[in-house]
């Protein structure tokens, strides 16, 4: 394991952005590398410079799946993940489908005491609820679309956060927190802070991406359900697939949020890439209190994204 710290321009960047107490801590700044290829210091380098263009608290935990070459920056800051923990609310959902608890096919009720103001196709198409929505359905949405409406139907039908932050941890995966809802993180008159008691760790998530990956946790058609989900996500276009070749296969899910004195509270996304060899990378990146421009924030994860694609196709 090699350890590697920052320049001072990202620690100074990184101090001032921790300074309220009510954002997310930075509490390491260092890059650190398990990497025994070639170039990986001019990676990681790449990497840092990258991330000062958000002006904010930038964590990023990136896997090579073959070799196990790893490369993370900011691990240990609690990143809100915002609507980028519908990955892990999905995973939940499915493995109750594998347990026979819930079937893809069952329809569940969109009722009108479900809806609130909010993003969410679904409220788009049927203000006033709907009853045809399968849990297919549903998953999709919440999943490919980021519907908020879609994902707090699902969660009350599991059972709750609780319910799905125990599924979570009990696949190993301890740095990542689900407490609150959609509506409870955004609803009308909730407060800027409360979306900060969703968080994650970088490579927390990538780790929960890996284990979709190896298909250990669902089984093979609920897996393969997933994967094909996220490939069909059609939110962050200009983030992780942004500079990547043409048809280069993104299973993701991003996330983004809220504005407060001229910082934005995160602006997320993380998923599978695969290489022009059929290997595949987990990049997970989490940029939150950026000070940046919406097109200066998707630059920078679509940036990382494209050095990882790069340094890992030679």
């Amino acid at each position: 394991m090699r350890s590697y710290i920052i320049s001072a321009t990202i620690v100074t960047l990184m101090a001032s952005c921790a300074g309220n107490p009510k954002q997310p801590a930075a509490d390491s700044l260092a890059v650190s590398s398990t990497s025994t290829s070639p170039g990986t210091d001019s990676l990681r380098q790449q990497i840092s410079a990258i991330a000062a263009e958000a002006k904010g608290i930038v964590g990023v935990a990136i896997q090579h799946f073959t070799t196990g070459d790893t490369l993370t920056l900011n691990d240990t800051a609690r990143l809100p993940m915002q609507s980028a923990f519908k990955f892990p609310i999905a995973m939940a959902v499915l493995k109750q489908v594998d347990e026979g608890k819930l079937t893809l096919e069952q329809t569940l009720p969109v009722t009108p005491d479900d809806l609130f103001e909010t993003y969410s196709p679904l409220q788009d198409s049927f203000p006033k609820g709907t009853k045809d929505k399968t849990i297919a359905n549903l998953i999709y949405l919440m999943v490919a679309k980021s519907d908020n409406i879609a994902c707090d139907v699902l969660i009350r039908k599991v059972g709750g956060c609780k319910v799905i932050n125990d599924y979570v941890h009990s696949l190993g995966v301890k740095n990542i927190e689900i407490v609150l809802t959609e509506e409870e993180m955004n609803g009308p008159g909730t407060g800027f802070d409360l979306q900060f008691k969703n968080w994650a760790h970088a490579s927390a998530y990538s780790q929960l991406l890996d284990i979709l990956r190896k298909g250990t946790a669902l089984s093979k058609p609920s897996n393969d359900f997933l994967m094909n989900t996220m490939l069909a996500t059609t939110t962050g276009k200009n983030r992780l697939p942004g500079l990547l070749p043409p048809g280069t296969p993104v299973a993701h899910k991003t996330g983004s949020g809220s504005t407060k004195d001229g910082l934005v509270s995160a602006t997320n996304d993380a998923g599978i890439i695969t290489l022009p060899n059929g290997q595949q990378l987990a990049v997970s990146v989490f940029v939150s209190m950026s000070a940046a421009d919406e097109a200066s924030r998707d630059a920078v994860i679509a940036k990382i994204a494209r050095a990882a694609y790069d340094h890992y196709s030679k």
